[in-house]
């Protein structure tokens, strides 16, 4: 087959925007807050992964500020070589003092940083364990490294340990879990991961892209939450949610990550991150590090938006911890759920759909997610519309 027949033939986007329910790429023309302006009409969002609000933040705007100023747009180079800035190495001094952790390393994106850390840390002689949920960017990183996969069930220990218990105990082996998963906010069962991997001798690793700055003790993440920090290997984590910015990083022992650095293709051959993000992510730390009250604001705001679903007779995926911010809504079909998105839209609220493979046939779901900056007043009023919508839905 010539290699663009199968372009050509891809006609499922064309299908959707005739049918008018097409829901990618609209256009935002405000910053990214609570209530935004897109194509030319006031939306609640209830689509950002920008859980503590920080985006908007006056301390973290003009750090970015300052910092291109101060350095110009860019560092033309990689960390490896040129491109390594005192706001670099502060950024990952500070990242791993506030987690507990020995050391860390930053990434250009949070997607890199899973690439970057899965492929230096396991080849082909090592078996990495990973849950069925996990995110896009792990699956790719597994197939970077070489290294033989085992997929588990979500969150089945016995699964989990069936597939440990037929590997070698001498042989490398990682498990490779979302500390919150984002599609769910279902939250991985860490404490019995851990146990399963010392009894096996296997290392365990935690992407906490939506678990830091919402979970544990001032936004510390999953592995806080459980009091496990120092059972967890390795960390990964974005600062394009909870801080307010653009890349990626690790937190694990120096030795690790002093591996990490040199072995690490993704991390050596890509330019260093921008001035202005690294800036605006070590402004966003600081904050968070000085207004816990964020955190908790967060999680008593998922309660009451839950809690407000609820009572309008809603229904939403089961929570395992109520205060997670993310908050998936059932549509089941996925026309119907694309008609719900589209008319939601319309009235004023983006929410993100969620249609397979991400779901299993018949469980569609519509995805949303909250801010520490949301009020109470514009999530009743979100909730309200969500209710008359799903009401007179196909």
């Amino acid at each position: 087959m010539p290699l663009f027949t199968k372009c050509e033939e891809y006609t499922t986007i064309r299908d959707l925007v005739k049918e008018g329910v097409y829901p990618y790429f609209h256009e935002l023309e405000t910053r990214q807050d609570v209530e935004v302006v897109m194509e030319g009409k006031r939306r609640i969002m209830l689509g950002s992964n920008n859980y503590l609000g920080l985006t908007v933040h006056p301390e973290v705007v003009q750090a970015g500020v300052d910092a291109m100023l101060k350095y110009g747009t860019g560092c033309s180079g990689s960390r490896f070589l040129n491109g390594t800035l005192d706001l670099h190495n502060q950024l990952e001094r500070e990242l791993a003092a506030f987690a507990g952790k020995g050391a860390c390393v930053t990434f250009s994106t949070g997607f890199q940083a899973n690439l970057g850390i899965i492929s230096a840390l396991c080849g082909r002689s090592d078996t990495i364990l990973n849950d069925r949920e996990n995110h896009a960017s792990i699956y790719d990183g597994c197939k970077l490294s070489y290294a033989a996969v085992q997929r588990y069930r979500h969150s089945d220990m016995a699964d989990l340990e069936k597939r440990l218990a037929e590997i070698p105990i001498e042989a490398g082996k990682l498990i490779v879990t979302d500390g919150v998963f984002s599609m769910s906010g279902d939250i991985a069962r860490l404490p019995d991961i851990v146990e399963l991997a010392k009894k096996y001798r296997a290392r365990v690793m935690v992407d906490d892209a939506h678990g830091f700055g919402v979970l544990g003790p001032g936004g510390r993440g999953t592995a806080s939450y459980f009091g496990l920090m120092d059972e967890v290997d390795v960390v990964m984590g974005t600062f394009s949610k909870s801080l307010a910015s653009l890349g990626g990083f690790m937190l694990s022992s120096p030795a690790v990550a002093e591996y990490v650095r040199h072995n690490s293709r993704p991390f050596i051959f890509s330019a260093s991150i921008p001035p202005a993000n690294c800036a605006s992510a070590l402004a966003a730390l600081r904050v968070i590090d000085s207004e816990p009250e964020r955190v908790k604001r967060l999680g008593d705001l998922a309660e009451y938006y839950r809690e407000g679903l609820h009572r309008r007779g809603i229904a939403t995926m089961k929570a395992e911890n109520a205060r997670v911010p993310i908050i998936p809504i059932y549509t089941y079909e996925p026309m119907r759920t694309l008609r719900i998105n589209k008319t939601l839209y319309e009235c004023g609220v983006y929410v993100n759909p969620v249609l397979p493979p991400a779901t299993a046939p018949g469980e569609c779901l519509l995805r949303t997610s909250l801010m520490a900056t949301h009020t109470e007043a514009i999530l009743d009023e979100a909730m309200d519309i969500i209710k008359e919508v799903i009401e007179h839905a196909e």
